[in-house]
């Protein structure tokens, strides 16, 4: 069975994350979106303040997600001790798959231009698909130029053109901390979940 992931901190999900997996399913028929939480991102390391604590970002995916059979939650990379790096999840992934089953990781147009800075990119080309969809004030990334640096990429990318979605974490954590409305951005019952336990009112000014 194909699967798509979607990973990310999710601090918080909102509904661009889930726009993008529901377009994913719609264009590539895939049965299942995984949705992973980073445990402790590597890219990240030196600031270990930067994102809230992993059971409150495992519950908003929950109830984030609640609503559509084909999203499921993935606690593998919370689940591994220290950095997690995309590919050694990918593989990990990979080896649970039937013969001739793809994962499809999606990324955003900004992480695909940065590839060749990731933990072993030319491994995770190798054994996966990437699905690269638009970010607001992001070019289109240069495919050719990324084919010199990660010789076989072209092959392996699926560029998407929409949606495109202007909806970023940190202006709903900055509008949560001000006491703004978050209505819209974010899943009802994730709005209520960051209201009832205060998530983010230390990031006020």
């Amino acid at each position: 069975m194909n699967i798509g992931v979607l990973g990310g901190t999710f601090d918080p999900i909102h509904i661009g994350h889930l726009k993008v997996a529901e377009e994913a399913i719609a264009r590539l028929d895939l049965p299942r979106i995984l949705f992973m939480p980073a445990g402790q991102p590597w890219l990240k390391l030196n600031n270990a303040n930067a994102i809230s604590p992993v059971q409150h970002r495992l519950e908003m995916v929950r109830l984030g997600i609640a609503g559509n059979p084909r999203f499921k939650l993935s606690t593998i990379e919370i689940e591994r001790p220290g950095p997690t790096y995309t590919v050694d999840t990918i593989a990990q992934l990979q080896s649970q798959l039937g013969e001739g089953d793809e994962a499809f990781f999606i990324l955003g147009w900004d992480n695909l231009s940065q590839l060749p800075q990731w933990h072993q990119p030319s491994r995770l080309i190798e054994i996966c698909r990437l699905v690269a969809v638009p970010r607001v004030d992001f070019p289109l990334p240069d495919l050719a130029s990324l084919e010199k640096e990660l010789p076989g990429i072209s092959q392996k990318v699926i560029l998407f053109d929409a949606p495109r979605i202007d909806i970023n974490a940190s202006e709903i954590r900055r509008r949560a901390a001000q006491g703004l409305a978050i209505s819209g951005l974010v899943p009802e019952p994730v709005e209520r979940y960051i209201k009832e336990h205060g998530l983010y009112a230390k990031e006020k000014a």
